[in-house]
């Protein structure tokens, strides 16, 4: 048993080196500095969602759905199963030791065996067994686990800045909708109110039949948009019933969307940046690095492994003799395979895994380009759709004006009905706008955090 223990202390020393070059990430074209953004400072992605997202409301929906939400609780057990992975890989760099016993009655053939009768035997005994790890085979393989590990949070930390994103962006088009319900059932109540007017003064003879209907076809438009905006708020509501975690139904509300508050400016920080803090980007170098890992493990597969063993126990045919001096037994010994002629499949199964590596590469690359794209994107929405909510909010400001002088204009008689209709048309689109407007450029700020992979810092 010494001699056993022996040989696989000294098994380790017999390890050489792998037959792949370690992991090394790639020359990648990155640029110095966004398009849009030449002048950035601190990334606005160093935020916490909490720090971002003031609404009190919003912030309670976007925990329950870090707690409830499906798609972020499989993502989280993937984790752990891929932390058991690595467990279950990194074994085979080690010995591995068994117990086993045997009990058993046999006869031999007295024809054979003259006077033999039924003997008992009874037997204990330990296993030990190693796989040298000469060519780094069981270490990549670790490795390889190990990288996956690394993907499986990365690709938890996409879903959980993902859903985020979706509770947030979806909170602020029901806000949306909730003021667009608003504006169109105070412009009904105006409408109906000035229908009921021109009713009274047609009644009079004061107005022509033609101002009846035109204010009924505008309390239509109005009712229209009101069933429009009611549908639309249902239908969100359970959507982010759904992002919750929860079966469809009402959402609870807080600030409206006017009242919303984000940063005043949303740096980015330097493009480099995305590397170590987008998710996506760090769970497809940890692919590529599984990948280029897997290169050894099918490199080695192709080379001479050699497996140690060794066992010791006690047989006898007595239950009672176990113990004594005479009844041990033991054995060690290595076994070298090496594989001659195979059909270039080994070598098949090497270049496979090397052209998947150049997959998991290229979509590397890929990957960070197109984060590279949706941050300046994100940047031109964020300016752009700033610039338009500005505009929106002067064109419904002077909307409002216009409207009231076209109804003054029109109770003087200075004008016909038109004119007002014409006004009020506009005031009311301009409304609508302006809030559609404002929720979009909210959520080219949500867009542009989630580009940069807001939420964590690049350390």
């Amino acid at each position: 048993m010494f001699r056993i223990l022996q040989l696989l202390a000294l098994a380790p020393l017999l390890v050489a080196c792998t037959l792949t070059p370690d992991y090394e990430r790639p020359e990648l074209d990155v640029p110095p500095e966004y398009i849009s953004d030449p002048a950035a400072g601190e990334s606005i992605a160093n935020l916490a969602w909490w720090q971002l997202f003031e609404d009190v409301q919003l912030q309670a929906l976007i925990r329950t759905a870090l707690e409830e939400n499906k798609d972020l609780g499989i993502a989280l057990s993937r984790i752990a199963e891929s932390r058991y992975a690595v467990t279950s890989v990194r074994a085979n760099q080690f010995p591995f030791f068994g117990i086993g016993g045997f009990f058993g009655r046999e006869k031999q053939s007295r024809e054979t065996f003259p006077g033999t009768d039924a003997d008992d035997r009874f037997r204990v005994t330990g296993d030990l067994s190693y796989q040298v790890d000469l060519w780094g085979q069981y270490s990549r393989a670790t490795e390889a686990a190990r990288a996956r590990l690394l993907a499986s949070e990365s690709a938890y930390r996409t879903v959980t800045i993902s859903l985020v994103s979706e509770v947030a962006g979806t909170y602020l088009l029901l806000r949306d909708l909730d003021n667009r319900l608003e504006v169109a059932e105070q412009t009904l109540k105006t409408r109906l109110d000035s229908l009921g007017i021109i009713q009274a003064r047609f009644d009079k003879g004061t107005v022509p039949e033609l101002d009846i209907y035109q204010a009924q076809i505008e309390v239509a438009v109005a009712e229209t948009a009101i069933a429009a905006f009611q549908r639309q708020i249902v239908q969100t509501e359970n959507a982010l019933r759904i992002l919750l975690g929860s079966n469809p139904g009402p959402v609870a509300r807080g600030e409206s969307l006017a009242s919303q508050t984000f940063p005043p400016t949303v740096p980015t920080g330097l493009p480099s940046e995305l590397l170590q803090r987008r998710p996506d980007v760090v769970q497809a170098e940890a692919e590529l690095m599984a990948a280029t890992a897997t290169v050894g493990v099918a490199e080695a597969l192709r080379y001479p492994s050699i497996a140690l063993t060794g066992s010791y126990g006690v047989e006898s045919t007595d239950l009672s003799d176990l113990n004594s001096d005479l009844a041990d037994t033991w054995g060690y010994g290595a076994n070298l395979f090496a594989p001659i002629f195979n059909s270039g499949q080994l070598k098949a199964q090497a270049e496979a895994a090397r052209e998947r590596a150049e997959q998991a590469m290229l979509f590397y690359e890929s990957t960070l380009q197109q984060s590279f794209r949706e941050v300046e994107d994100a940047l031109v929405a964020v300016r752009t759709y700033s610039a338009e909510n500005q505009a929106q909010t002067r064109r419904a400001s002077a909307a409002q004006g216009a409207a009231r002088l076209s109804r003054a204009r029109y109770d003087g008689g200075v004008v016909d009905y038109l004119e007002v209709l014409d006004s009020e048309r506009t005031l009311f689109n301009a409304q609508l706008e302006q809030s559609q407007t404002l929720q979009r450029y909210f959520n080219a700020i949500v867009r542009l955090y989630v580009a940069l992979g807001g939420g964590w810092s690049v350390e």
